[in-house]
């Protein structure tokens, strides 16, 4: 009887296939041994001393390491102590970024294409840091916020302008009068919202704000604007790295303006406190829904409520900076001598995060004077659900709007949401949330705060704003004083404004206002 060949090629093989794993495990334990040995690991490198800071962070002392918010050192942090803003910003106070080590985010020294972003709030700093420090991730370079009301307090003016990139316009005597002396006082496009309260004004205020801002913008050497509320995210889904500069960078040279249609909060609590950090779900835009899916389960989407999205569906979008821009609404951009070329995004969205708090109704409601009556609300507000919610808080008890306000805002039927999510009404978003909350975790606000202690106290022993001159949020004589108004010139490129619009109804138009 012959005995086997164990030299055969069969059994050399198996015994490969024996020794290969044995020695791929080895060579990873020696790997790991060796840790922070002679392999450079991107992860262990960051932030250390051959990294730079976070943007916005310039300004933070090289011990930056050991800064902590003293609670009781600052009328700030006193203020905060008492207040949701400090629960909401709080956390680690080191500029350092956990969740973030290794990502290239690209901060380059000369970043291309520069993005501004332009708002006009009256919010505090537990909304505006982290809609600002998010979009700084996303790569925006200069933000221009015209502040009033709690904005333009020194509490929160201090803080934002000790941030690189951001600049603070006060609502004075000196701003209104050089705004009524704009040329859209006398062309057509805007007049259909001259001379009417609450919603209408900030409609106004909010397009003469962004002419001054495409000066200013223009100045900084911008190439793209972005008219933003501070309720709302960009999200821009489709681009390699989740990138806004990435987005537009990919842009064709010949196009002028980008629509990134809106996506709607949809909450599932009735207690949030941090809409960026506690939302994820959202109602998705009609423009990125097949018509079958949107009109078959249309009356699903809208539960009752007089429109598909509660609020506004146009979104908002980005202008290439060139001559003759001008704003068109709060919504778009136009230009004077040019019909522009606008294209519209099929994956990016602007996430809206509307009502997403109960105090949202009250607060809504003490900004405008307007009486709870069916008619006045028509005066008052372009968007049907902003009457009713309107109304609602102006005429009921706390435990009837918080009836209310679950029965139209609040998503709490979950197989509902379970079967609109897998019919791709509904999505979910992660990223936003998570890049927040890796930005408090990481103590940038924080930081943010601490660093505008010194402008701070510069500016409450000035005596506040008193350089400013800050008038009250009323523009009432700055916007009725039509007596010194020239006859309005027609031109044939001057289109209405876009205003806030709602999305497409059963049987009926969107509404144009006139």
């Amino acid at each position: 009887m012959v005995s086997p060949n164990r030299s055969s090629p069969m059994h050399r093989l198996l015994l490969l296939l024996t020794c290969l794993p044995l020695c791929l495990a080895i060579f990873a334990f020696i790997l790991q041994w060796r840790g922070d040995g002679d392999l450079d690991d991107p992860t262990g490198r960051w932030p250390g001393h051959h990294s730079a800071g976070f943007p916005g962070m310039e300004n933070s002392s090289p011990s930056s390491d050991t800064v902590s918010v003293k609670v009781s050192s600052s009328p700030v942090s006193a203020h905060s102590r008492s207040s949701d803003c400090a629960e909401i910003l709080g956390g680690s106070s080191k500029p350092s970024f956990p969740y973030y080590r290794g990502w290239k985010f690209g901060f380059e020294p000369d970043p291309k294409p520069k993005i501004c972003i332009t708002t006009s709030t009256s919010a505090g700093l537990e909304q505006i840091l982290p809609w600002l420090f998010y979009h700084k991730v996303m790569g925006v370079v200069q933000f221009l916020l015209f502040v009033e009301g709690k904005a333009a307090k020194p509490q929160v003016s201090a803080i934002l302008e000790s941030i690189p990139g951001v600049k603070v316009i006060y609502r004075t005597r000196d701003l209104e009068e050089k705004q009524a002396r704009s040329r859209i006082w006398n062309e057509t496009w805007l007049a259909g919202f001259f001379y009417k309260p609450c919603n209408y004004e900030l409609f106004v205020k909010q397009s003469l704000n962004m002419e001054m801002a495409i000066v200013m913008a223009r100045e900084a050497g911008m190439e793209w604007i972005i008219h933003l509320d501070t309720d709302e995210l960009l999200h821009p889904a489709g681009a390699a790295e989740y990138s806004l500069r990435r987005l537009l960078a990919d842009t064709p040279s010949d196009v002028d303006m980008v629509v990134f249609p809106n996506y709607e909060s949809s909450i599932e609590k009735d207690d949030i406190k941090d809409p960026f950090s506690e939302v994820s779900m959202f109602k998705k835009n009609y423009d990125h829904l097949p018509k079958e899916t949107y009109f078959g389960l249309y009356k699903e989407a809208t539960r009752d409520n007089p429109n598909y999205f509660l609020t506004y569906g146009n979104g908002k979008s980005a202008a290439r900076i060139q001559d003759n821009l001008r704003p068109n609404g709060a919504h778009r951009w136009h230009n004077y001598m040019k019909s522009p070329k606008e294209i519209k995004l099929e994956e990016a969205a602007v996430l809206h995060y509307t009502y997403t708090k109960f105090s949202d109704l009250t607060s809504r409601r003490d900004r405008c004077g307007c009486k709870p009556t069916k008619d006045d609300v028509q005066r008052c507000f372009m968007l049907e659900f902003d009457r009713a919610a309107f109304i609602i808080a102006s005429t009921a008890t706390e435990e009837e709007m918080k009836n209310w306000y679950n029965d139209h805002v609040v998503w709490n039927d979950k197989q509902s949401n379970l079967k609109l999510l897998r019919k791709g009404i509904l999505t979910r978003i992660y990223a936003p949330m998570s890049i927040i909350q890796g930005l408090r975790e990481s103590g940038v606000f924080a930081s943010a705060i601490e660093d505008g202690q010194p402008r701070l106290k510069q500016k409450l022993a000035s005596g506040g704003n008193k350089t400013e001159s800050p008038i009250s949020n009323s523009t009432g004589s700055f916007l009725q004083n039509s007596s010194a108004r020239r006859v309005l010139e027609v031109n044939e490129l001057m289109h209405s404004a876009v205003p806030p619009l709602s999305p497409p109804g059963f049987g009926s138009r969107i509404p144009v206002i006139a």
